[in-house]
């Protein structure tokens, strides 16, 4: 017979070895537009009239969406006998197109890029390098070259990073009063989604997006709004390149994706450019200092390794590797979001 801590133990090793088919309903969905199709109808609808949207089939749409119910991604009534399907909260809040917290575009990227990175995991271990070779056949010798190694890849990328600051942008950058700070810098800022929260929640500072060239004429050309007056684009490698001369430099997922010692590199240059007085702001998910958690931080840093050179650190870490550069008067603050903030003085 098996006890209740068989069955607990069973149930945990079940819920581990299907999460991919969870996140593959989740995908699926957002895909084939389910959350907008509800959205848009004017009372809940069964599966055969979703099918009918959506072009898909009678059979696989109904088993979608009953796996979609059990997700709290929908909600299901019985109508006639028969059972009809409606957004719950959570997708009408984040997986619906026209919402201003969506987040599909992000799940979008995941499905087609980092799903078939995570394919190769137990390699990237052996390997202790990323799978874009592996994933998609494309050299990873020129990191961001393979991370936006088309077009579409690029503007999927960027639009992503939208959606991830519509929902995280303003808790990370009230960690910290950013209002002495008048000139900012966001470096590897894409599309300006941060900037323009931070010049919307500082109407005293102006940002500089620095950024190279093909994502800041991607910038220009799909994510330049008129209230843009204090948010402008530069063009540069910051490895490289002149760093625009600002009082805070933001670096938002940023280091993340980098070695120790290219952290390194960036920081001292930032520290050489930043004005005295000014400081640098590192945004990214912070393990616990043990490293033993969070669970998603964990998670993101295996991301970090089939995807990028990086991985996610603790402030520990952070710590040391600001002051290696200069930097002094490390803060550290966890949101209690996904994001947390660290700010450092020169």
């Amino acid at each position: 017979m098996t006890s209740p801590d068989d069955l607990a133990a069973l149930t945990l090793l079940d819920n581990c070895s299907q999460g991919f088919m969870v996140s593959q309903v989740l995908f699926a969905a957002c895909e084939l537009g389910v959350f907008d199709a509800l959205a848009g109808a004017p009372e809940p609808l069964g599966a055969d009239a979703v099918a009918g949207r959506l072009g898909t089939s009678s059979r696989g749409t109904e088993l979608l969406l009953d796996a979609c119910v059990s997700l709290k991604l929908l909600q299901v009534h019985m109508r006639r006998g028969k059972a009809v399907y409606e957004n719950t909260e959570l997708s009408s809040t984040y997986l619906v197109r026209s919402s201003s917290r969506f987040q599909g575009h992000m799940m979008l990227y995941m499905a087609r890029t980092t799903y078939l990175c995570w394919a190769h995991l137990a390699q990237a271990v052996r390997e202790g390098k990323n799978q874009y070779a592996k994933a998609f056949g494309v050299s990873s010798d020129e990191l961001f070259n393979a991370i936006y190694r088309s077009e579409g890849e690029r503007l999927l990328f960027m639009r992503g990073l939208q959606d991830i600051w519509s929902v995280h942008g303003r808790r990370v950058l009230t960690a910290f009063d950013l209002s002495p700070f008048p000139l900012v810098c966001d470096l590897g800022g894409c599309s300006g989604a941060l900037a323009k929260q931070c010049a919307s929640l500082y109407p005293g500072c102006r940002v500089t997006v620095f950024d190279m060239p093909a994502v800041v004429r991607a910038a220009q050309t799909h994510f330049l709004s008129p209230e843009q007056e204090r948010v402008d684009f530069r063009e540069g490698d910051f490895f490289e390149d002149a760093l625009p001369e600002a009082h805070l430099y933001i670096l938002a997922r940023v280091l993340h994706d980098w070695t120790d010692d290219r952290c390194s590199q960036l920081l001292a240059r930032i520290h050489q450019a930043c004005r005295p007085g000014g400081g640098v702001l590192v945004i990214e998910s912070l393990l616990h200092a043990d490293g033993g958690g969070p669970l998603t931080t964990q998670l993101y840093s295996l991301n970090m390794l089939v995807q990028t050179e990086g991985r996610e650190r603790t402030p520990a870490q952070y710590r040391a590797l600001l002051a290696a550069a200069g930097f002094r008067d490390v803060q550290c603050k966890r949101t209690g979001g996904t994001y947390d903030a660290v700010l450092a003085r020169k």
